[in-house]
């Protein structure tokens, strides 16, 4: 399997996008074609031992950056994300990951000069997250792609992810959920209501009803619905308030000396609530309803991020995601 990363996508790139590349080839078995300043990459993997592993490099002349408009994406043609893109849309790939600008990657996939378009039929792609939860994880979405809906794109939404829960994420029958202020039928804004019929006249969609705020961290819905405005809000205040609430735990630790002996006693079990809480387990989100796999991580991405977003990638080529929904939506 070959995927593609933007080596240019991160922040601090492309340190961390070098470093998660051979950790990700290394530990998934996967080629990872990096692409970016040629120069740039070649010095990053001059610090890693690279022996067997398979990380070819593609020179792409300029990039496009997290405070760059979308118009960039059309401006820049040699742009690392879209040279990657065209990889996948020659079939020279088999995904894009990148931790780049959300909106210009989302750009290039849909409308830029190498795009891959959109699954026929569907009418705005929806981007991921899968927050974890006691159980595992529920997958959220939009969280950022679309902040003005219809009740046909959120009925899509909910198909979507169906099918991507249960067969990239090993859920069976996965519980559909669509966001809202009240768990009873009826509840929420009109093109929430709408929807909410829409996503129950369909026999292979298991939808369970409304959710609500605290649904998305309880497990008691695999799939969770919304526009991508609320979806945003929600995940960042997520990521948010787990960092603040560990932040409290070492602060009230730290006040109390029996405590820390403790601590030190439960550090195994610290160390497992951190990484179940970590953002970077997580990876990236895929763009669901792209004729093509893309995922996108966050600009803060570290390596181990990247890592696991190339671990997502993998997933959903494996899954057959974009052909499962393609087909799914032909015979909704």
């Amino acid at each position: 399997m070959k995927i593609v990363l933007d080596a240019m996508g991160s922040d601090q790139n492309p340190v961390p996008d070098v470093e998660g590349a051979v950790l990700a080839a290394r530990a998934y078995g996967v080629t990872v074609i990096l692409v970016g300043d040629e120069a740039k990459i070649k010095t990053e993997l001059a610090k890693h031992k690279i022996d067997g592993l398979n990380l070819p490099i593609v020179h792409a002349a300029s990039a496009i950056g997290m405070t760059e408009h979308v118009e960039a994406v059309k401006e820049k043609k040699d742009a690392s994300m879209n040279v990657g893109m065209q990889l996948v849309k020659q079939k020279q790939a088999d995904a894009f990951v990148t931790a780049g600008n959300t909106g210009a990657a989302m750009a290039a996939a849909i409308v830029g000069p190498c795009a891959l378009g959109r699954i026929k039929g569907i009418k705005r792609p929806a981007l991921t997250a899968a927050l974890p939860n006691p159980t595992g994880r529920t997958l959220l979405l939009d969280i950022g792609a679309n902040a003005d809906v219809k009740p046909e794109y959120l009925y899509q939404f909910a198909l979507m992810g169906s099918i991507y829960a249960e067969k990239c994420m090993r859920i069976p029958k996965p519980r559909v959920g669509l966001l809202s202020n009240g768990e009873e039928e009826g509840k929420g804004p009109l093109v929430v209501r709408d929807a909410y019929a829409m996503i129950r006249a369909n026999p292979k969609i298991n939808f369970v009803g409304n959710a609500e705020g605290r649904d998305i961290p309880k497990g008691t819905m695999d799939v969770i619905v919304c526009d991508g405005y609320v979806g945003n809000v929600a995940i960042k205040l997520s990521e948010s308030l787990a960092k603040t609430l560990i932040g409290f735990i070492k602060e009230e630790i730290k006040k109390r000396p029996i405590a820390v002996v403790g601590a030190a006693l439960s550090k195994g079990a610290f160390d497992a609530l951190k990484v179940r809480l970590d953002p970077s387990e997580i990876g990236g989100g895929i763009l669901l309803g792209v004729d093509g796999v893309i995922i996108i991580g966050h600009g803060s991405s570290n390596a181990n991020a990247v890592k696991n977003a190339i671990r997502v990638a993998k997933e959903a080529v494996e899954g057959n995601v974009v052909s499962l929904i393609a087909s799914g939506l032909q015979g909704s």
